[in-house]
């Protein structure tokens, strides 16, 4: 009975709960055009801030339960649904789905929390504090150019490269998912300005174009 009740509570909370760019969920599908450019929210994911000195043995039980760990500036670890970013040389951002989470059953949290055990370091749920934009499209590009100063061409930014960086003078993390796709991670309180500048940039793509 206890399970069954503390089950149905998590369900309500989750009913009533709202992510940071959710008001803005109408106008990004009004201004999304399947093909040429998206731009949805993907929220409530789960987020954890690592740090651990990836050579160490407590590096290596972490690694091996997130899927490894990047071992470079802009590199993406993980595996099965788990993304690791890099951040520093022992500071990582590792992104999961929503049930992940330890709250909603998932174990993820506290599993790297006792990979870590008593060592140096640091396991800290971060999911409240970020969430994600998903853009894509042939002019996701396009978009993210007009205020990243990064290179965004494939040869520079492929497929599975993460970088921390500035879109539209908001600091974020920016993750490039797939040849057309981008994921970005800014803080939940510039959600609102990050959202409305990204449709703005998209404007110009989301209409008729001119005969």
């Amino acid at each position: 009975m206890a399970d069954t009740a503390a089950l149905n509570g998590i369900n309500g909370l989750r009913e009533i709960r709202r992510s940071p760019a959710s008001h803005l969920t109408a106008a990004m599908e009004a201004g999304s055009v399947e093909g040429t450019v998206t731009l949805k929210e993907g929220p409530f994911q789960t987020m954890v801030g690592l740090r651990v000195d990836p050579r160490s043995e407590e590096g290596a039980r972490v690694a091996a339960l997130a899927g490894g760990l990047p071992a470079r500036c802009g590199e993406v670890g993980g595996a099965d649904g788990v993304s690791v970013l890099w951040l520093g040389p022992s500071e990582f951002l590792v992104v999961a789905p929503e049930e992940a989470h330890d709250s909603l059953g998932g174990d993820l949290i506290g599993s790297l929390g006792a990979a870590l055990g008593g060592a140096p370091g640091q396991v800290v749920d971060l999911s409240a504090n970020r969430t994600t934009f998903e853009l894509s499209g042939t002019r996701a590009r396009a978009v993210l150019e007009k205020g990243c100063s990064l290179d965004l061409h494939r040869r520079s930014f492929p497929p599975g490269t993460a970088l921390s960086t500035e879109v539209g003078n908001i600091p974020l993390v920016l993750e490039k998912t797939g040849e057309e796709s981008f994921r970005l991670f800014p803080r939940a309180s510039f959600a609102d300005f990050l959202g409305r500048w990204l449709l703005d940039a998209m404007r110009e793509y989301a209409s008729p174009e001119v005969p």
